[in-house]
């Protein structure tokens, strides 16, 4: 007579057990398409023009936002270089896919500014489909305020890879140098070059390759000095380029 109570307990008992699984399993299930739901593939972009490209991202409900051009010889102007993130990757709705457009090849000559005046400079550079990239600031007594100091690109470069010109101009006396132009180092001793960039805080790095014994020469030719061990052949920036402290220098040494 007393096992009968017991009995519907455990049976109302494993029945709630069952429901709370399945709300459980529900509630999981909802979950899983309502994340994945929210998700999609990103498609292959590169080579569609950017009007397409912005067509297809808009229908998967991505954005698109072209936050780079470059000069290609490979892909027609208006066409898309590269992608992030890359085709295939999944990710959520409205995320933002960031391209690169090519802007066909370089036709357009690099003009010469070295010696411009800075506000000349930056117009000469609009009207030849050019842009002002980073200007810098070098303390420089030998020339009149606002002169442009060094450039680049330099004039008439070809290979350019953005339509961008960075210049270096002479700033007055009294203001702070943002900037530093390159020297010439080539041929000088390892010793030297970094005791002068280290006087303006410039880091460098030293690699160190074996130069062969330059031959005497034969007949009417002039004799090759022989190149010292400890002088730098090989600079990173070049001379001309503007450097700052967050620049670290390569130098290729002879041992």
């Amino acid at each position: 007579m007393t096992s009968r109570p017991f009995v519907n307990f455990f049976q109302v008992a494993s029945l709630l057990m069952v429901l709370v699984l399945v709300a459980l399993l529900a509630a999981i299930i909802t979950m899983h398409f309502a994340i994945h739901g929210a998700e999609v593939q990103v498609p292959d972009l590169k080579g569609m023009t950017v009007p397409d490209a912005r067509s297809e991202s808009a229908g998967l409900g991505l954005s698109l936002d072209v936050d780079n051009r470059y000069y290609s010889g490979d892909v027609a102007a208006g066409h898309i270089l590269s992608q992030s993130p890359a085709p295939g990757s999944v990710v959520r709705r409205e995320w933002k896919v960031r391209v690169a457009e090519s802007l066909g090849p370089q036709k357009v000559d690099v003009p010469d500014m070295v010696g411009k005046e800075e506000r000349v400079a930056a117009l000469t550079l609009r009207r030849a489909g050019l842009e002002l990239g980073v200007t810098a600031r070098l303390t420089y007594g030998a020339a009149a305020q606002g002169t442009v100091l060094a450039q680049d690109p330099p004039a008439h470069a070809q290979g350019i890879a953005r339509p961008n010109i960075n210049l270096l101009v002479a700033a007055p006396n009294e203001d702070a140098a943002d900037g530093y132009m390159m020297p010439e180092v080539v041929g000088s001793p390892l010793v030297a070059v970094q005791a002068q960039l280290a006087r303006v805080g410039i880091k460098s790095t030293t690699s160190y390759v074996d130069v062969p014994v330059a031959p005497i020469g034969a007949g009417d030719e002039s004799p090759r000095l022989p190149i010292r061990p400890g002088s730098v052949l090989a600079q990173a920036p070049m001379a001309g380029s503007r450097v700052d402290l967050d620049t670290l220098v390569k130098l290729t040494v002879a041992k």
